[in-house]
C-alpha cells in the first residue's frame, strides 16, 4: 500500500506533535516534515513534495492562505487541507479561494482528520461537519474530483 505523505504546518509545536502522534498510528499515512510558519511550509513543500499539507490558517511570517497560493503557483501536485480554530464564513471562504481542498477545525476527532486526509488525497473536498454546507458545494465546483 502506498502511504500518503503529509507535511504538518502549524506554528504551535504542541499541535504539530499531537497531529504527528495521531497520523503515525495510521498505516497509510506518513508525516514527512513539520513547518512552524508559512515560509518554512513553502520551502519544505518544494523540497519534500508531500502529497498533502495540513496547513494552519494563521502562522507567522506567511499565513496559511498565502503559503497555499505560493505552493499551488509552484505547480506542485500537493493538496492543501486548511486547519484552524476559526469556523467563520470569511475564513472558510478565504481558504477555499486560496486553493485549499478542505477545511478542518483543529479540535476535530482523530477519525475525522484521517478521513479528511484520505478524501482530499483522492481529489475530493472535505470540510469539518461544523462548516456550513454551502462551502461544500461551492468548493466541489472549484475542485472537480479526479
Amino acid at each position: 500500500m502506498k502511504r500518503i505523505t503529509v507535511l504538518l504546518a502549524d506554528d504551535n509545536k504542541g499541535v504539530r506533535r499531537e497531529f504527528r502522534k495521531l497520523l503515525e498510528i495510521e498505516a497509510d499515512l506518513e508525516v514527512v516534515g513539520e513547518a512552524k510558519n508559512g515560509v518554512e511550509a513553502v520551502a519544505m513543500a518544494k523540497k519534500l513534495h508531500p502529497a498533502l499539507i495540513l496547513m494552519d490558517l494563521t502562522m507567522p511570517l506567511l499565513n496559511g492562505l498565502d503559503a497555499t497560493r505560493q505552493i499551488l503557483k509552484a505547480a506542485l501536485a500537493t493538496k492543501i487541507l486548511m486547519l484552524s480554530v476559526h469556523t467563520d464564513d470569511m475564513c472558510v471562504e478565504a481558504a477555499v479561494n486560496s486553493g485549499a481542498m478542505g477545511y478542518l477545525v483543529k479540535y476535530s476527532a482523530a477519525d475525522i482528520v484521517c478521513s479528511a486526509i484520505r478524501e482530499v488525497q483522492k481529489g475530493n473536498t472535505f470540510f469539518s461537519p461544523s462548516i456550513p454546507r454551502r462551502f461544500h458545494k461551492r468548493s466541489s465546483k472549484k475542485h472537480p474530483s479526479n
